[in-house]
């Protein structure tokens, strides 16, 4: 039987939850237009190397240390990984992308009548709400790692897919190629202790950062 845990996740990563992610290709856009991406193989390598080099060493990490603080009250040491993170975020989108859909999770928890312990006038990263949603739900931290990585990786490929373009089938095929990159990238990640959190992906900081003048655009970063 499936439990109501799980049940939750599926809510949370669900392409129906109302907080625009569908909006945003994190320089994705900016290295199509430029010829960096043209096809199925690039478009795994630039999304795998986003998963090993940002999200398995920053954004998972960080993650994990804000679900623990949320479940032991620790607000001073949420508030510490919120900043960080935010400090972390290589160009005005990607920090812009980060506080909007924080913003925007934050207001789906408020309709479902979840607050946050602690005070709302505070600039949110996505994943400072994501976690605190997870661990309102008790969905075991690994889990929800999983299914954070399985969201963005398949929102990258929906871009993908209008941008490149890419088919249906070539999509599928990436994200199954994908699939089995994921657990590997959340083992990693949960073993990474303080002083090896963070990230390098300047190819992706100098897309987005340039993408923020890009002529014509679909997406927002």
């Amino acid at each position: 039987m499936v439990s109501e845990s799980q049940l939750r996740l599926w809510q949370l990563i669900s392409p129906s939850l109302p907080i625009g992610s569908f909006a945003y290709s994190q320089g994705l856009e900016y290295a199509v237009d430029c010829g960096w991406v043209t096809d199925e193989q690039q478009t795994y390598e630039w999304i795998r190397g986003q998963i090993d080099n940002t999200l398995s060493s920053l954004d998972i990490p960080v993650m994990q240390r804000m679900y623990q603080a949320w479940q032991s009250e620790n607000f001073e040491e949420v508030l510490y990984w919120n900043q960080w993170l935010l400090a972390a975020r290589e160009s005005k989108e990607l920090y812009d992308e980060d506080i909007q859909l924080g913003q925007a999770l934050h207001r789906v928890l408020k309709g479902l009548d979840i607050m946050l312990p602690i005070d709302d006038d505070i600039e949110w990263t996505y994943s400072s709400i994501f976690s605190f949603a997870a661990m309102n739900w008790n969905i075991p931290f690994a889990d929800a790692a999983n299914g954070f990585l399985w969201a963005w990786s398949e929102n990258q490929v929906a871009a993908a897919i209008k941008l490149v373009p890419l088919g249906q089938t070539s999509g599928q095929k990436v994200l199954s190629k994908i699939l089995s990159d994921i657990p590997v990238a959340i083992e990693k990640a949960l073993t990474l202790s303080e002083e090896d959190i963070g990230l390098l992906a300047p190819g992706v900081a100098i897309a987005s950062a340039l993408h923020e003048t890009q002529y014509s655009r679909l997406f927002r970063s």
